[in-house]
């Protein structure tokens, strides 16, 4: 039976204090210039300034007629000159006295600074009668009024959404300087896990953390580059921490850190020199390890248990991919919300519990979702926040104002 007698005492941290040590151990990765299609999710390295005026020219924001606006009149009959579609390259003047049928998207016409909407007329394309007014300079999107050249659309640390995408594609980029991508490995240890779907003997369970860190890690801007399920062998965790460490720029493990028999990451960590065990003043997620491989990659080493691993790689893994991205913004966002009902704390431990947001009466609700233990992923899934209770408090009633970690994934 595996000796632990010899296992040092571990320092113990504050939350904030761990996740101050996590976060030192990256920086942004290199530049790269990528195209478009590759840029979802990673974070500009430099400032992007617009290579053209959006709109590019005075361009109608209606299906209608463009007219000057002094042939605006309720009634009036007007010749339709010419059509112009979106797409139309041609120069086109509307004669005074005159209209041209444009649509939605096409360059107004020389001549023409406003547009009647086709509901206000009789819809005729050879001479049109107007039914109503509209404005002087009704419906037309002035060049450069969204845009101009040069302007700066979107700044370093930025992280590249779909949104921001189709911002760069229209003002001209087809690629982009970005941070490389953080490169992943997760290491899921324990010779009762079960990766084949198969039937359970007594004593076994699915492997579900390996699954769970990678989709968190790709979420948060990262390339996955392998995902390992590992026994309880200490020689074997050596191996394959060793091997994975001149592959990836962080290895993640889960299980095995804790002060049992088997904790086979804890012996690999400290036979190896990898890294020190720490205890941090937090539930879930009280042990947890970190330091670095021979490649210099960190090692961050998580509970097994899957409520702690999920919320050990939110508060600590995540924000570190987030600055070796370069992300400006590295932590989720904390929110106020009012307490659906009365939540209990342990004395002297920060504590992060599963909620549910939800809007009532305009504010912001939140509603635990499952107990406090580590092992009950049911209710994880549920979740769309963490309640972060501080370590002083023991007790907070429904209706009391709380932060929330808001989980809700955003445009990147």
């Amino acid at each position: 039976m595996p000796d632990t007698a010899a296992v040092p005492a571990r320092p113990v941290r504050t939350l904030d204090e761990h996740a101050a040590a996590v976060l030192a151990l990256g920086a942004p990765l290199p530049v790269q210039q990528v195209p478009l299609a590759a840029a979802r999710g990673a974070a500009l390295a430099r400032d992007v300034v617009s290579a053209v005026d959006l709109p590019p020219w005075d361009s109608s924001a209606m299906d209608g007629y463009a007219l000057a606006a002094t042939d605006v009149r309720s009634g009036a009959v007007l010749d339709v000159a010419d059509d112009v579609p979106a797409g139309d390259t041609r120069t086109v003047r509307v004669p005074a006295g005159a209209a041209v049928r444009i649509m939605t998207g096409a360059p107004v016409p020389a001549g023409a600074d406003t547009v009647v909407p086709v509901e206000l007329t009789d819809a005729r394309t050879d001479r049109v009668t107007l039914h109503d007014v509209v404005a002087p300079g009704a419906h037309v999107r002035r060049r450069g009024e969204d845009v101009r050249t040069g302007d700066v659309v979107l700044h370093a640390g930025d992280v590249l959404g779909p949104a921001a995408l189709g911002l760069l594609a229209a003002t001209g980029h087809r690629e982009v300087p970005v941070h490389a991508r953080p490169r992943v490995a997760v290491v899921s240890t324990g010779s009762e896990l079960v990766t084949d779907g198969g039937a359970l003997a007594h004593g076994q369970i699915h492997e579900s953390n390996g699954v769970q860190l990678a989709a968190a890690a790709e979420a948060a801007g990262a390339s996955v580059v392998d995902v390992a399920v590992l026994p309880d062998d200490v020689p074997d965790v050596l191996r394959v921490l060793d091997d994975l460490g001149a592959r990836a720029d962080v290895v993640v493990t889960t299980g095995g850190v804790s002060v049992g028999a088997y904790d086979v990451v804890r012996d690999a960590l400290l036979t190896g020199g990898h890294g020190e065990l720490v205890h941090v003043r937090m539930q879930p997620g009280k042990p947890q390890g970190v330091g670095r491989l021979p490649s210099g990659a960190p090692v961050l080493s998580l509970p097994g248990n899957p409520v702690s691993a999920f919320v050990s790689f939110e508060v600590f893994v995540r924000p570190l991919l987030r600055r070796m991205l370069g992300a400006r913004d590295v932590h989720r966002r904390r929110l106020p919300a009012v307490l659906a009902s009365d939540v209990r704390s342990p004395a002297g431990r920060r504590q992060l519990l599963r909620a549910r947001l939800d809007v009532r009466d305009g504010a912001l609700v939140a509603t635990p979702v499952g107990g406090p233990g580590s092992h009950l992923l049911g209710s994880l899934a549920r979740a769309d926040a963490l309640l972060d209770v501080p370590a002083d408090v023991t007790h907070v009633g429904a209706g009391e104002t709380v932060t929330v970690v808001d989980l809700r994934e955003g445009d990147a």
